[in-house]
């Protein structure tokens, strides 16, 4: 079949015609030409027939080869062509159905034949089914009828013991009957059986009388009727049978009769239910436990947890008495009485909490009924008046606010041991507020602290000791305030309840402390700032103009060492925190090394203008040693400062050319790029000196006013137009010639702009 024939057929159909024929599908030892896939190629073929030149030798042999196969393929095309026909014939399609109808015929008759055959089996079997059956329900009604005749006997002997009081036995047969009457519980339909249920019920019903009369009358220990306590613990077992509610009946009678008397004696309009006498209520229920437990105590199991019973109670009762006190009293509740109760009342929880030894909580939660506060101590009715010693501790910091805020931990354990919900809430947001307060309005320092007759003059060349050591004082207590707030945070955050931990942040209060800090820092590097100031001064009046060359350190360079360590020897030792101190060096050091860089440029500025320009390859070689770059410009401004005539400038210039394009290693800019020529007059020079005030500090500023180091500095007038002036250059030849430091305040000005302030 080729590949025209294949064009039609879908790939299952193809796949079909695979499996029928038993022809492998395209697998590498199939011959080439079986293949029906679209993958057939005769140039493939061919190229596998014929690899190289050299095997065309074998072209007769594949010649013959191909011959061969051609006459195996047509012989078996036409077999299958044969067999076709054969299979096509009518008369053996018909032969094939009527088989097949047979067939289907005698699949019938053997379906019948089964369902026959089962019909005759379960007739076979039906009688003993039957059989089967009755046995089942004689040998069920024999044993209801068993149980029946136990159950009634049961029933007569149970009558007779609690006529007998046997309460012992009563439990057993008790049990007994509870469990033969559970099996005729779904025949209470039949009279005899719903005659015997009733009895069951009303016998029940009489042995709970019985049981109440008999403990009512051991509670009692009335004398015309003495009971037993061996009675009484055996009656206890039969009210276990009897069920759950039977002993918390009992066991709340009990209580009841015990809290009879407590209620009497405490009356809340009595003097004994007083607040003041909070102790007495506890020293009735510990005598009152103490007698249960040698009498009565004995008398009922363990588990039935009457103590607890009693607890329960006595708690709920107080609760409602101390509740209905409390608001009586009302606003003229003191300090002293709230804190008294609540101390009381967790004496004794905590005592009968270590005699049962188990959490007051837990014994309260464990005896829980339906009308009860679940788990709510006797010290939770004072949480909603906590707010009388949150306002007396209040009014506590207030009185003792000159000397510190920090939170007392006796305080904060006081109240944490008194309630840790809403009040250790109130609590902690009220050492915040004084946090906030102590920090703002105690340690906040600024130049309005000092009197206006205080103010620093410029020419003062002693620091300010007591503001200094003020400062010191100030961060060594914002730290400790900080520190603390820290601790205070986590022991609250340790003590109260969790639906307030997430609630529980001092962080703005310790960035607050931190500011304060900072803040005293800046104050310290103004004051660093001012006492250098006159070695700047005599910087300032220096006579620039007598100055011929560099010499050795001025004088008051020496001045200005001292000054500095004038105050960093102060401060040293009076901060306790040397991370502090660090920082002010820093702050220090960068105000150092931003002067040190101005001075730098200054210098080399002043080695390049002193340079003669004579010859002038010396003159300009200098200068790309000194500023380092190759701007025409930058040279202009070097020579304006010079005050070199403009006809040495135009020769200049031609030099500077000659040589700068020769020296590839040159920038094309440098720090003369950013001096301004021509900068405003108004103001004090030393306006914009740098400062520790470029720092991210916001210093509080003491008005240097025209104090500053460069304000006595008169400038000169000007030496002509700034470079880059369209001014005529014979107006420049008309003036006089310029000495070295004629321009001094443009010099001066590039040594002070603010874009050489250090970073922050």
């Amino acid at each position: 079949m080729d590949h025209a024939q294949n064009e039609g057929l879908s790939p299952e159909v193809v796949q079909a015609i695979y499996r029928i024929l038993e022809t492998p599908a395209n697998t590498p030892e199939s011959d080439p030409f079986d293949g029906l896939a679209d993958g057939f190629s005769a140039v493939r073929i061919l190229n596998e027939y014929f690899p190289n030149e050299a095997s065309l030798e074998r072209l007769d042999e594949v010649g013959a080869q191909l011959a061969a196969t051609h006459r195996q393929l047509q012989e078996e095309v036409d077999s299958l062509q044969e067999e076709l026909k054969r299979s096509q014939d009518p008369d053996r399609m018909s032969i094939i159905q009527e088989m097949i109808s047979d067939l289907l015929g005698q699949m019938s008759r053997i379906r019948e034949k089964a369902t026959e055959s089962e019909a005759v089996v379960r007739n076979i079997t039906k009688d003993i089914q039957v059989l089967d059956l009755v046995k089942r329900n004689l040998i069920h009604s024999t044993t209801t009828l068993k149980r029946l005749q136990m159950l009634v006997n049961a029933l007569t002997q149970l009558e007779d013991l609690m006529k007998e009081k046997k309460y012992s036995e009563v439990a057993q047969k008790l049990a007994a009957v509870k469990q033969i009457s559970a099996t005729f519980e779904t025949y209470t339909g039949v009279p005899r059986i719903a005659r015997l249920w009733k009895r069951i019920k009303d016998i029940q019903g009489q042995l709970r009388n019985q049981l109440e009369e008999d403990f009512d009358n051991f509670f009692i220990q009335d004398p015309n009727k003495q009971i037993k306590a061996t009675l009484i613990g055996e009656a206890c077992t039969v009210v276990d049978v009897l069920g759950v509610q039977m002993r918390h009946h009992i066991v709340d009678r009990f209580v009841a009769l015990e809290m009879k008397e407590y209620r009497r004696i405490f009356r809340t309009n009595d003097e004994a239910g007083q607040l003041d006498n909070l102790s007495r209520r506890y020293a009735w229920f510990r005598r009152l436990i103490s007698s249960f437990e040698i009498e009565q105590g004995r008398v009922f199991p363990a588990e039935w947890k009457v103590g607890w019973h009693l607890l329960a109670k006595f708690a709920e009762i107080t609760r409602d008495h101390v509740t209905t006190l409390l608001t009586k009293i009302g606003p003229a509740l003191t300090v002293k009485a709230l804190l008294e109760s609540i101390q009381i009342t967790l004496e004794f929880e905590a005592s009968i909490a270590k005699k049962w030894v188990t959490p007051f909580q837990d014994i309260l939660k464990a005896t829980d009924v339906a009308h009860s506060q679940p788990g709510q101590s006797i010290t939770s009715i004072f949480e909603p008046h906590m707010n009388i010693f949150i306002d007396a501790q209040d009014k506590q910091v207030i009185s003792l606010f000159a000397m510190t805020c920090i939170p007392d931990a006796l305080t904060l354990d006081q109240c944490a041991s008194l309630s840790t919900g809403q009040p250790l809430y109130d609590l902690a947001n009220l050492h915040k507020k004084w946090l906030r307060i102590y920090a703002e309005e105690v340690l906040t320092l600024g130049a309005a602290k000092r009197p206006p007759s205080q103010i620093r003059k410029s020419v003062e060349t002693r620091s300010d000791t007591e503001l200094l050591k003020q400062t010191c004082l100030v961060i060594n207590t914002a730290d400790y305030c900080q520190t603390t707030a820290l601790e205070l945070e986590e022991k609250i955050k340790e003590k109260i309840n969790p639906e307030f931990k997430e609630k529980i942040s001092f962080q703005a209060e310790r960035d607050m402390f931190v500011s304060t800090i900072s803040a005293a820092i800046g104050v310290q590097l103004r004051e660093f700032e001012l006492t250098c100031d006159p070695a700047f001064i005599t910087l300032a009046r220096t006579s620039w103009a007598t100055v011929s060359q560099v010499t050795g350190p001025s004088a008051y360079t020496g001045e200005l060492v001292k000054a500095a360590e004038q105050v960093t020897e102060l401060i040293k030792p009076l901060i306790e925190q040397k991370k502090y101190l660090r920082n002010f060096f820093d702050k220090a050091c960068r105000y150092s090394r931003a002067l040190t860089k101005t001075a730098s440029r200054l210098e080399a500025l002043l080695k390049v203008i002193v340079t003669p320009e004579d010859p002038a390859e010396g003159f300009i070689l200098n200068y790309t040693l000194l500023i380092g770059d190759a701007s025409s410009l930058s040279f202009q401004k070097i020579l304006d400062l010079k005050g070199t005539p403009k006809s040495i400038q135009n020769t200049l210039h031609d030099s500077f050319l000659s040589i700068t394009s020769t020296k590839t290693d040159l920038e094309s800019a440098s720090f003369l790029s950013s001096l301004d020529m021509d900068p405003p007059t108004t103001g004090a020079i030393g306006g914009s000196l740098l400062s520790p005030g470029g720092s991210r500090l916001s210093l509080p500023l003491n008005a240097a006013g025209s104090d500053s180091i460069f304000a006595g500095l008169s400038a000169p007038s000007p030496s002509g137009p700034p470079t880059g002036s369209s001014a005529s250059g014979d107006a420049r030849q008309n003036e006089p010639s310029k000495q070295v430091f004629s321009d001094f305040r443009r010099f001066v000005s590039f040594g002070l702009r603010k874009d050489s302030t250090p970073p922050s």
